[in-house]
């Protein structure tokens, strides 16, 4: 390399270390590169909430540690102990701080597992406790037919039995109380293979209901296709356990009033429409998940009854 050309290179480099120093960048070469919108902790990450995990709720700063989870309706409750004793619960979900670093609370991968595997195994099984038949198309609808004083008697079959009654071909029917239950029971014509199984409500010696059973069973010709059974409670909202409704024994209706208006008032429900009266019962309806819910009189009527219009015929 020339002489000359070094001495400007040295000029150049003398000339450089001269310069004011540049103002420095603040923004980066590029303010939009990277995660610019994510926080300054990070973006929340999903931890599952076992038992013992140490998390702290942001918005009130409680920290403790999982002791539990447990759903809530339609939600999932996590309940954190703090270093004094102290329970309190809060949504899982997004919220929470795991040793400063956000977290998305989920539910514990072993209560997952639980819930799926109670899940089906209550999928091989009916409401009514049955063996569950996967696939299996609702029959035809047979000769036979099962009774029931009226529609709330037969919203609850339906909901506990009614798989059961599908795969059988059996139709619930409504006969609007049973003053004439003589009648009805003659205007189907039972006979074999066209059995009849009557659900009577308030089935209890010395009621106008036992006398007008007593004479239904008296018809001539008529005792090996016709089945009468009742249970003993004054309406089938009755035949559902008090603990569903959160009492240990359903309350007593003074004599003189409606007793599902007695029934609705006792639970603070709404009383003064037929409107009122039937959300009411779907309420109650709702509380019933399987035959578990419900007294053992009526279930063993209704079982009884399924049966009999079931069994095949010799005659």
């Amino acid at each position: 390399m020339a002489r000359g050309q070094q001495s400007g290179d040295g000029l150049r480099s003398l000339i450089v270390s001269q310069l004011p120093p540049r103002p420095s960048d603040r923004y980066g070469a590029d303010v939009l590169s990277g995660d610019w919108k994510a926080p300054k902790r990070g973006r929340s990450t999903p931890v599952a909430a076992e038992r013992g995990l140490v998390v702290e709720e942001v918005e009130t700063g409680w920290v403790g540690a999982v002791v539990r989870v447990e759903k809530a309706g339609r939600m999932h409750v996590v309940h954190l102990e703090d270093r004094r004793g102290r329970t309190k619960g809060f949504p899982l979900g997004p919220g929470f701080q795991v040793d400063g670093r956000p977290v998305t609370l989920t539910a514990p991968r072993v209560a997952s597992e639980a819930a799926l595997a109670t899940a089906r195994q209550a999928q091989a099984r009916t409401a009514s406790g049955s063996v569950a038949v996967h696939g299996a198309r609702a029959r035809v609808a047979s000769g036979s037919r099962l009774y029931v004083e009226g529609r709330h008697d037969a919203e609850l079959v339906e909901k506990v039995w009614g798989d059961d009654l599908r795969v059988e071909g059996v139709v619930v029917e409504l006969m609007d109380g049973v003053d004439d239950l003589a009648g009805i029971i003659t205007d189907f014509g039972p006979g074999p293979g066209r059995r009849i199984g009557v659900l009577v409500d308030h089935l209890v010696p010395g009621t106008k209901e036992a006398r007008i059973v007593d004479q239904a069973r008296a018809l001539p010709g008529l005792k090996n296709d016709v089945l009468v059974l009742g249970h003993p409670y004054v309406d089938v909202w009755q035949s559902v356990r008090p603990e569903r409704l959160g009492w240990e024994r359903w309350p007593v209706i003074p004599r003189g009033t409606s007793w599902k208006h007695g029934i609705c008032a006792a639970l603070g429900w709404p009383h003064d429409t037929q409107a009122d009266i039937a959300r009411a019962w779907k309420r109650i309806l709702g509380t019933v998940r399987s035959y578990a819910d419900l007294e053992p009189t009526l279930l063993a009527s209704v079982e009884e009854l399924i049966d009999f219009v079931t069994a095949p015929t010799t005659d």
